[in-house]
């Protein structure tokens, strides 16, 4: 949607404001020579536009991550161990067809009674926990520094100059989307009643005969939002997300007197604090709707036969609500971390991330302590479209506060998204990027997962395709449980496909090796043959 309103601006400012006023058996990865150097030149069909990510780069000409080829070549009826993945994220659906039977269960906690049963500081934590309590609307944290003032008067004074702006684009952008939608809605009814049609294509736009200079202006509306390949009925519909979005920004995530954290009723800011929450991680609302789509990509149920499948199967999910509608508090994740390392998790994911993080020592901490308990730290690079080397442009938590050392070797790995079209434009255009904030891209746009109420739909982000290699590095860990997370950071960086093509970034064309670590797109397939060679010894 994000990309589709931004062309409406686009047009806004120019006629609608106007008118307004390959195979190998070899137990090594492919070299780049396996790869086309070419673009894919035929569109997908629906059903692999649904699964893309699943798809072979060098069978099916995606940038998919060949997990169908991992499962029939190299996982085949093998039955690896059990793997505890938590999910840091907004509420999960618990109850959803795809997700339900994968749930972990704490084994020392009883349901619904009220009581601490493991003694493990959290009350009837059976599935995970729910550090949000009973809010879930936030402010973003460089709000909460102005209207808190957080922090020394540096860093107040960057969080103002970075809330001016967002403040003007979302009261900009909700004026600018409503003319919009006003002038679409009664072009098109016009239209429909001079057709004679209540659905109407392109080519009857065309062949039809303005007969004033109004109507003229009208049907040359209508097609340029025809053009962007969307119908009328599903552009006025986005119009209404996008105005609903910036009011939203505007009633909460960007209001100084907005308190989100008032029903939760701790401080925090104060990281001893720790008696607050609940034990129920499932989601409160339909529209919080990202954690489910993230668990459903890393661990969808793959024997069902229901929905999607999964990246890694014999997964276990521990839901952890931490992120709101908003930014995250570092209080929050640096807990959650710690209860995933302390409950067994192996892999986290975490598909979330911010500008500003006033305490991000204990979020470093809460990482130092993940890796040494050799658990792997998977984390969505953002979605500003940025070159996350440049001092202006953090994203919190990044690899600066993982356990020292270079970035191949801590449990910390940044993921970059990919488009499904294989080619010049396969780096997502929101996607953050850059040669040391992250690490490898994987699928990330257009992904097609699991939602609230046992619904299933599309989305994109990094935070897609933090899962897709959060799942690598579980099904790596079940079949290969005595590689360690930093064992399985290397053999995904190292196991990536190198493309034999520049990718546009912006204004720009690079090579993959100047956008990322590994240079390389993550590979399920590669990956488990190159974590056999290690595995064995070879």
């Amino acid at each position: 949607m994000k990309n589709f309103l931004s062309q409406f601006l686009a047009l806004a400012t120019l006629s609608f404001l106007g008118m307004a006023c390959a195979t190998t058996a070899q137990l090594s990865p492919p070299t780049s020579a396996s790869l086309s150097a070419s673009s894919r030149n035929q569109p997908l069909k629906e059903k692999e536009s649904l699964r893309w990510s699943h798809l072979d780069p060098i069978q099916d000409t995606v940038p998919g991550m060949s997990v169908d080829r991992a499962y029939a070549e190299v996982v085949k009826k093998r039955k690896g161990a059990p793997v505890v993945v938590a999910i840091i994220d907004s509420g999960i659906d618990l109850a959803h067809e795809d997700l339900k039977d994968l749930l972990w269960k704490n084994p020392g906690e009883v349901a619904g009674d009220g009581l601490d049963n493991d003694q493990n500081g959290y009350i009837d934590d059976v599935h995970g926990y729910n550090f949000l309590g009973e809010s879930y609307r936030e402010q973003m944290e460089f709000v909460r520094i102005v209207s808190k003032k957080l922090g020394d008067s540096a860093l107040q004074e960057k969080a103002s100059n970075h809330l001016e702006p967002k403040l003007t684009e979302a009261k900009t952008s909700v004026l600018q989307f409503q003319q919009i939608e006003q002038l679409v809605s009664i072009a098109h009814q016009n239209i429909q009643k001079k057709l004679g049609k209540e659905y109407y294509t392109l080519k009857d736009l065309e062949k039809y005969e303005a007969q004033s200079e109004e109507e003229e202006q009208v049907l040359g509306l209508l097609a340029q939002v025809m053009a962007m390949g969307q119908d009328i009925p599903t552009a006025l519909a986005e119009l209404q997300e996008g105005i609903a979005y910036y009011q939203s920004q505007l009633e909460y995530n960007l209001n100084l007197a907005f308190d989100g954290r008032k029903p939760v009723g701790d401080n925090p800011y104060d990281i001893k604090e720790l008696n607050y929450g609940n034990g129920n991680s499932n989601h409160q609302l339909e529209e919080e709707s990202h954690g489910t789509h993230v668990a459903g990509i890393l661990a969808a149920n793959r024997a069902n036969k229901k929905g999607v499948k999964g990246v890694a199967e014999n997964v276990k999910l521990m839901a952890l609500r931490t992120v709101p509608d908003g930014d995250e508090y570092d209080k929050d994740i640096a807990l959650a971390i710690r209860y995933a390392v302390d409950q067994g998790a192996r892999v986290i994911n975490a598909s979330f991330g911010k500008k500003f993080s006033p305490n991000a020592s204990w979020v470093q901490d809460a990482l130092r302590y993940a890796a040494s308990k050799d658990v792997l730290f998977v984390h969505a690079a953002g979605n500003d479209g940025v070159d996350l080397d440049l001092p202006e442009n953090p994203n919190f938590p990044n690899d600066v506060y993982s356990l020292g050392g270079t970035s191949s070797e801590n449990n910390y790995l940044s993921i970059g998204a990919l488009t499904p079209n294989y080619g010049p434009d396969m780096i997502a255009s929101f996607s953050n990027y850059g040669k040391k904030g992250v690490d490898i891209f994987a699928p990330g746009d257009e992904i097609y997962s699991t939602l609230p109420n046992s619904n299933y739909g599309v989305e994109g982000g990094t935070s897609m395709a933090a899962p897709a290699v959060a799942g690598m590095a579980a099904l790596i860990r079940s079949l290969y449980p005595q590689l360690t997370a930093v064992q399985v950071k290397r053999i995904i960086l190292d196991s990536g496909l190198s493309v034999p093509m520049k990718v546009r970034v912006g204004e720009q064309e690079l090579a993959l090796s100047d956008l990322c670590v590994s240079g390389k797109i993550a590979n399920l397939y590669t990956a488990l043959l190159l974590a056999e060679q290690v595995a064995s010894g070879k």
